[in-house]
């Protein structure tokens, strides 16, 4: 897609391909290599430049590790100046409900030794409206894979919670004895910082802290961390039902006593599958 001038049409048309079930076929997918005397299905031979811009680009033959390299380095048209790919950030979001989708953003990938999520997490805040709503949900649909939550909060080449929690926070001032309970990434927060503007991604980002809320080693990082200050002024600043309802939840969530003992019970992975779309 780097040397096509419709590269943003085709992310739209893969973002609506993925709405059907069969999408997860594209894990199995691979990347057709070129060379500058090869001939594509229009009969055009690709430049050098670009060719050696692929070779580049893509350190991985997986189509799906492809499309994430076209996304993270292409934003701002650095890779094709007729496409920015904003666009697959609702491929990810629509992917990422099936378990396969899931489990890509959040496993580490041979090829680079990176999880795929800590590639997106840099977006919750871009300028691109596309961008933020897409990786909000990317987030989100992830964290119904349980068994990554200690992971992806905790590991500090992820250090998922500031990325939700950024969007979330304004202007507003937070006492001290709760302020410095925060990630390091809040604590200086400038007196003019805007929290997004888009009500249904932040509803977003809450939904995800209810999700890392479902068990109770997250429900008591959280409190650690200071959540509920940043949902408190993001309930008093919003008149809002879409944000208010998931905030009220995630409330009762973090203050609520814990019994002396919790029982878990996994889910089956069927199980996950329907759940994606409760919250």
């Amino acid at each position: 897609m780097l040397d096509q001038y419709n590269g943003d049409l085709f992310c739209i048309l893969l973002a609506n391909l993925s709405k059907n079930d069969q999408v997860t076929k594209l894990f199995e997918f691979k990347r057709q290599k070129r060379s500058a005397d090869s001939t594509d299905s229009n009969k055009k031979t690709p430049s050098s430049e670009i060719v050696t811009l692929e070779n580049e680009t893509f350190k991985s033959d997986n189509v799906m590790d492809c499309l994430m390299d076209c996304f993270v380095k292409g934003s701002e048209r650095t890779l094709n100046k007729m496409a920015d790919f904003d666009y697959l950030a609702f491929f990810f979001a629509d992917i990422s409900r099936f378990r396969e989708g899931r489990e890509y953003f959040v496993t580490e990938q041979e090829y680079d030794g990176v999880v795929p999520i800590t590639k997106l997490l840099v977006f919750t805040e871009s300028e691109s409206k596309t961008r933020r709503a897409g990786v909000a949900s990317t987030i989100k649909n992830s964290l119904f894979q349980v068994q990554a939550h200690e992971k992806l909060v905790t590991d500090p080449s992820i250090n998922l919670l500031p990325y939700i929690l950024l969007p979330l926070a304004g202007p507003e001032d937070i006492p001290e004895d709760e302020l410095f309970n925060l990630p390091d990434e809040l604590q200086l927060l400038p007196p003019d910082k805007k929290r997004d503007p888009d009500h249904q991604i932040l509803c977003t980002h809450v939904e995800s802290l209810l999700l890392l809320s479902t068990t109770r080693p997250m429900r008591e990082y959280m409190r650690e961390k200071s959540v509920y200050p940043i949902i408190r002024e993001l309930h008093l600043a919003i008149d809002d039902e879409v944000v208010q309802d998931p905030c009220e939840r995630l409330v009762q969530m973090l203050m609520r006593d814990e019994a002396p003992e919790e029982k878990i019970t996994e889910e089956d992975d069927e199980d996950g599958d329907e759940i994606v779309e409760i919250l």
